[in-house]
């Protein structure tokens, strides 16, 4: 009798015309007996690029080894993975959002190919996390993400004074650093101390925000997105999320059933009461195109209006990640949001219980005085800090992260730059004043391409003491790290036209964060007679990977995602 567990495993290895094929995996280290067994894939995102993934190797086979203690046979393979932080306000920085595709589009090729019955992904920086939930729902085969944690805070004593730091602690020590409150002495001190060791960057910025999101869609264990990144906590979450797989197989228990339009739903909830990063707009809309799920960006509006934002941590608030991993994670948390009807209970998840089921289990609370997650009746913002913007700027819609610490409304005079570079010298030289909205445009999907990460520029204008008394808008994105009063992923895009390529030096911006609009004070007929003088811009990349991308993306609006279909 065949095994219902290896649907694609066994077209692969099953008859004796499939000799060659298990000849092939005798070599790697297959047995006999291995060819009986659902064959599942662990797809590590391991590499040498980054701190995020440098120990992914590790939690691979730790997962491999679950898999195999639960009666599978697990094989391992990479995938590539990008930096951020490395290539941030450089060219290679365009490849970072281009490289969600390319993971994806390699973790479905290789279990496609190859005939896996199952998958453990594991991700640890911001694209391929996503990258890996967008693989999972295309397969559709039982899978469980993994993420590969957190770092730890670095410390330092600069100026005489001991601090905690992070990445974006650097990144503002440039501007502190062009402003002349740094010497040269202690940007190295910063610069040498800030990232201590393994994990993804600490505070509420993308990969954490994501793999929170991604506990809450259902797709990873209990307090995945809650564990240090050398711990043994973390370690024994890979080896449960091998078996949990074949646990999934069992029930034959698929991502789309637990990719729903309610889990989806979940995610937004969490992402806003967390504080999340506003790449989670575009990233949650990707995965679910990826899943046939409808949301829409108008979808984190009405979510917004009932979930406050409780967490205080960094960017815009006082606590790394790691803190929060001390108190008890996320799992209190979304206890918290269950108990008072804001998440839906019922979302199956990849334990094969339900949300509610998986909390009542483990039935945990913050410890009483602790700061990091406010009640819900004394929230640090009553509704969500992510704005979804509209106006005659952003037709299309764009997104802003407002605490509410930054004010509720800015208007100011544009300073127009068509490239990242320019915007950033224009801040560190001093040229940006009070009252100034910086517009850096061309940085879309499709201009960039590949809608780099402002977060050079926001910590620059926080380095330089700005970061109250200016703006900054772009048709490109912000990293997590960024807070200020910054909006993002103003769609339509200038490379196709939209209003951000018409505006010029001095005209007046107004961002208002409580109507959720953002426009420039020009009448209709002078936007209509800038149009008409505007030329469409050359394409930055006409061959290789970015032209490739940029020919087919879609709208930071739709997610940017390069797989559109009816």
């Amino acid at each position: 009798m065949s095994d219902s567990r290896r649907t694609y495993s066994s077209q692969v290895f099953d008859g004796p015309d499939r000799a060659p094929s298990r000849a092939m995996m005798y070599a790697v280290g297959h047995k006999k007996e291995d060819f009986d067994k659902p064959q599942i894939g662990v797809a590590s995102t391991w590499s040498e690029v980054t701190p995020c993934n440098v120990h992914i190797d590790r939690l691979a086979k730790e997962s491999a080894k679950g898999v195999d203690a639960a009666g599978g046979k697990s094989i391992i393979f990479n995938t590539i993975t990008i930096s951020d932080g490395i290539s941030m306000g450089t060219e290679g920085m365009k490849y970072s959002l281009v490289s969600r595709e390319v993971i994806a589009d390699s973790v479905e090729t290789v279990a496609g190919c190859e005939g896996m019955d199952g998958i453990v992904a594991i991700g640890g920086c911001d694209k391929n996390m996503p990258a890996c939930i967008i693989a999972l729902a295309r397969l559709n085969r039982p899978g469980v993400f993994v993420y590969g944690g957190t770092i730890q805070p670095g410390c330092a004593t600069v100026q005489g004074e001991q601090k905690d730091l992070d990445v974006v602690s650097v990144f503002e020590a440039v501007g502190k650093h062009a402003a002349g409150e740094f010497t040269d002495e202690d940007l190295q001190t910063v610069e040498e101390n800030a990232i201590p060791g393994e994990g993804s960057c600490g505070g509420m910025y993308t990969a954490n925000t994501m793999a929170s999101a991604i506990e809450a869609l259902g797709m990873s264990l209990p307090n995945s997105s809650a564990q240090d990144a050398i711990s043994e906590d973390k370690m024994r979450d890979c080896f449960d999320a091998g078996a949990a797989v074949m646990n999934m197989l069992e029930k034959g228990i698929c991502p789309r059933d637990i990719l729903t339009r309610k889990a989806f739903e979940n995610a937004i909830t969490v992402v806003i009461a967390l504080g999340g990063s506003t790449n989670a707009v575009m990233h949650l809309l990707a995965m679910a195109h990826a899943a046939g799920v409808e949301l829409s960006i108008d979808d984190f509006t009405e979510i917004g209006k009932r979930v406050p934002m409780l967490a205080d941590l960094k960017p815009s608030g006082r606590f790394v990640m790691s803190d929060l991993v001390k108190i008890g994670g996320t799992v209190p948390l979304m206890q918290m949001l269950l108990d008072a009807g804001l998440l839906h209970g019922d979302c199956l998840t990849v334990t094969g219980k339900t949300m509610a089921e998986n909390l009542a289990n483990l039935n945990t609370k913050y410890p009483e005085g602790q700061e990091i997650i406010r009640p819900l009746d004394n929230p640090i913002k009553k509704d969500s800090h992510l704005r979804i913007l509209y106006g005659n700027l952003a037709p299309g819609g764009a997104v802003a992260k407002i605490t509410g610490k930054e004010g509720d409304s800015f208007t100011g005079k544009a300073c127009v730059f068509d490239c990242e570079e320019d915007g950033m010298a224009a801040i560190l030289d001093g040229k940006i004043q009070d009252g100034d909205v910086i517009v850096i445009r061309r940085e879309g999907p499709k201009g960039g391409p590949g809608m780099r990460e402002m977060l050079g520029p926001t910590s620059a204008v926080m380095g330089r003491g700005l970061g109250d008394t200016v703006a900054l808008i772009t048709d490109g994105r912000f990293s997590g790290g960024s807070h200020g009063f910054v909006v993002g992923h103003i769609t339509p895009e200038a490379h196709v036209g939209g209003p951000i390529a018409l505006l010029q030096d001095g005209d007046e911006i107004t961002i208002d964060a409580v109507n959720n609009k953002i426009s420039a004070n020009l009448s209709d007929e002078e936007f209509e007679a800038r149009r008409a003088q505007w030329q469409p811009y050359e394409p930055r990349y006409k061959r290789g990977v970015l032209a490739k991308y940029a020919a087919s993306v879609t709208s930071a609006s739709e997610g940017a995602v390069t797989d559109k279909f009816e």
